[in-house]
């Protein structure tokens, strides 16, 4: 693509590395596996220790986004079970269940399971079907296909066959210790069951069921109980920005009666689960009949145990004023490894690192510190090891690997980054607190490569604000944890090389702060408060003596779209001009079937005054002051914000003589599957920028040559 003059490198250098994901380890031994996403490409990968040399398992070669989850070992560690397709990320699957195309094949694309040897091999396709679940012995596995269970040997010797059928929709399968009995839950709309499946001659068993949302079922290691989250079931009675308590509760059952027996409640009134990290609560049963758990019980998301025996208060494990993210049991259940926003540093706060902690022995142990980020820890089976995600500020991540006895982390794969990977030309972030009108306080970090890069304006440089999706994200001092956020962390390093100030502002609603900040009243469709944070960090570029005032733009993508969009309706006396990816522009969408049902009810609701506020809050309200032009992004196979959202801004601002560029994908979803899609949105971003504040456009990349 053609890059301004003072780039030292193309932007498809810099967003040449891999990036992994799906870390898993083996039951047993020093066996480690991960996926690799290369130009887009999936495949497995796999390292063994003593010697730790990572080999590559699979062979695809196209950039078709056909994305690879769900990666586990079988129980002997000699084989790997993973899922081929779908979109795992999906607020709602498209009409008719069709599996997402990105690569617009004329061949319709299926969701499959697939196994291969651990020491090499070829695929082989277990069944179409998601959500595999491992038996215990290694031979079976059950999964699900349109939300039903099926059951399919572990080595495709025979077809998949429906193992038993439910009403309602099945999740979250989880064998019994013994592979005997397998529990799930059902979803059914307005509650969720537990249920246990034993035989075709035996009625499925419920667990203590009643009106509220059962969650998360892990069998105790003797397979007599089945502990499980229940959440208070959803009211129809509510609109969905009305603050209420998360009444949630811990349970633990009996496999054989299904009789139950109330662990602990609520201790707080605060929304406590904290399943804005995570999609999956933690729980784990632990040594000595105890549960481990994470909650944000008293306003920070932290680890918990409880005795099954209900004999001591509770206490959190890791106290303090940060956050507990990733979570590893040992294999002897005594001990966790666990990612923090904490270190030995304020800073820190904004980074991950690793912390131990014995379960006997409640005293946080640091494994790692300094400048570098450490995330989503795993235990080798023979304990011996954590496997995890390092990356710098100048470095994407690479799996890594940390004796547990001490020592140095060893990088694996390290080759796979490309010899012209441009990491001497990575800027530091520096981290910068503001204050919004309200006084909330705002962190944010700051991207500048020191030079003159950008300086022609009076010797001024143009600003970029940066505004991330969720909202329940953490922008970071270093290279993301998750593929779509390492992107725009690229995004954001090339901008600052390229001569523009650029700042990555963390609004209220994000995670890293505290609940407070993650539970703002009046946000989203409810007042837009968040906003406020948005401005503060736009008001801050206006008053850099670096930036020039002329020259700020702001781009994001999802719920950051949405603030970018925000930005420009509200300020284009600021923003001078913007780009938005797949946001949301209209509240009121969601609301209103909700609002059509609430009417037969009894109760007096203000209706009209919430979908008022709705709209107030979405950027089509206030499109007669937008003045800047826009760049709309979208995928048109978007299942987490409906393209919908994209035509009808789009008509709006035509309408009120906006100018207004399109660049629509055709069959990709929300985060651009599709390498070169990415790649193009990329590139016309950049182009964007660089045209609206003239910055000069140089050579021409080999990839757009060719």
């Amino acid at each position: 693509m053609s890059v301004p003059q003072n780039a030292p490198f193309t932007f498809e250098q810099l967003r040449s590395y891999p990036f992994p994901c799906e870390l898993v380890t083996a039951p047993t031994g020093a066996r480690a596996a991960w996926v690799f996403i290369q130009h887009g490409v999936y495949n497995l990968w796999a390292a063994e220790g003593p010697d730790w040399r990572a080999v590559r398992l699979t062979d695809y070669r196209e950039d078709d986004g056909q994305e690879l989850t769900q990666l586990q070992f079988t129980p002997d560690g000699e084989h790997l079970v993973y899922v081929r397709g779908g979109d795992h990320h999906a607020n709602f699957p498209a009409p008719g269940d069709l599996q997402p195309n990105p690569g617009s094949s004329p061949v319709q694309q299926k969701v499959e399971i697939l196994t291969i040897p651990f020491a090499g091999g070829t695929p082989k396709v277990i069944a179409e079907g998601d959500r595999p679940a491992i038996s215990p012995q290694g031979d079976r596995i059950a999964l699900l296909r349109s939300d039903q269970v099926w059951i399919a040997p572990t080595d495709a010797s025979e077809p998949a066959s429906s193992l038993f059928f439910v009403r309602g929709k099945c999740r979250d399968l989880q064998w019994a210790p013994d592979g005997q009995s397998l529990a799930f839950v059902s979803d059914r709309e307005s509650h969720s069951l537990i249920g246990i499946y034993r035989s075709a001659s035996e009625p499925i068993r419920y667990l203590a069921p009643s009106t509220a949302t059962d969650t998360c079922p892990r069998w105790s290691p003797d397979g007599k109980q089945i502990a499980f989250f229940r959440i208070l079931g959803n009211s129809q009675m509510r609109l969905p920005f009305e603050a209420r308590p998360d009444l949630w509760s811990l349970w633990v059952a009996d496999a054989e009666t299904g009789e139950g027996r109330l662990l602990l409640r609520n201790p707080s009134t605060l929304p406590t689960l904290y399943s804005h990290i995570q999609r999956s609560q933690i729980l784990y049963w632990a040594a000595g009949g105890r549960l481990v758990f994470r909650s944000d019980c008293y306003g920070w998301p932290h680890l918990y145990s409880l005795s099954t025996a209900g004999d001591a208060p509770l206490a959190p494990l890791t106290p303090g004023d940060y956050m507990v993210e990733d979570v590893a049991i040992s294999p002897d259940k005594r001990f966790l490894v666990y990612s923090a926003n904490r270190g030995d540093t304020p800073e820190d706060v904004d980074r991950r690192h690793l912390w131990r902690i014995a379960l006997d022995a409640p005293q946080p142990q640091l494994l790692t510190s300094g400048t570098d980020l450490e995330y989503g820890p795993v235990i080798t089976g023979d304990g011996a090891a954590i496997v995890f995600l390092s990356a710098t500020p100048q470095r994407p991540a690479l799996p890594a690997v940390l004796p547990m006895a001490g020592g140095d982390a060893r990088l694996l794969a390290a080759d796979q980054l490309p010899a012209d990977f441009p990491l001497e030309h990575m800027a530091v972030p520096t981290p910068v607190t503001l204050h919004a009108a309200d006084g909330a306080p705002v962190r944010c970090q700051r991207f500048e490569w020191q030079g003159n890069a950008g300086t022609e304006a009076g010797g001024k440089k143009p600003a970029l604000l940066f505004v991330h999706g969720g909202p329940a994200r953490q922008m970071l001092l270093g290279w993301h944890n998750m593929e779509y956020y390492a992107n725009s962390y690229a995004v954001n390093q090339y901008f600052a090389r390229c001569g523009y100030v650029v700042l990555s502002v963390n609004y209220r609603l994000g995670v890293g702060y505290g609940h407070t900040l993650t539970h703002p009243e009046a946000a989203g469709a409810a007042g837009a408060s968040e906003y406020q944070d948005v401005l503060a960090a736009g008001e801050y570029l206006r008053s850099d003596p670096a930036v020039d005032p002329e020259r700020i733009g702001i781009w994001g993508g999802s719920y950051g779209g949405y603030l970018a969009a925000l930005a420009l309706a509200r300020n284009s006396e600021l923003f001078a001009a913007g780009v938005d990816f797949c946001g949301v522009h209209d509240w009121t969408g969601s609301l209103k079937s909700l609002v059509v049902e609430l009417q037969t009810r009894v109760e007096k609701r203000d209706l009209d005054g919430a979908l008022q506020l709705a709209w107030n809050s979405s950027p089509v309200s206030v499109v007669a002051t937008w003045k800047s032009p826009v760049l709309l992004i979208h995928g048109d196979d978007d299942r987490n914000v409906r393209f919908q959202q994209s035509i009808d801004l789009a008509i709006r601002l035509q309408e009120a003589g906006v100018e207004v560029e399109e660049l629509v994908f055709p069959d990709d979803t929300h985060a651009l599957r599709c390498y070169r899609n990415a790649l193009r949105a990329n590139q016309a971003l950049i182009r964007f920028f660089g045209r609206r504040f003239g910055m000069p456009v140089g050579s021409v990349s080999e990839a757009e040559k060719a």
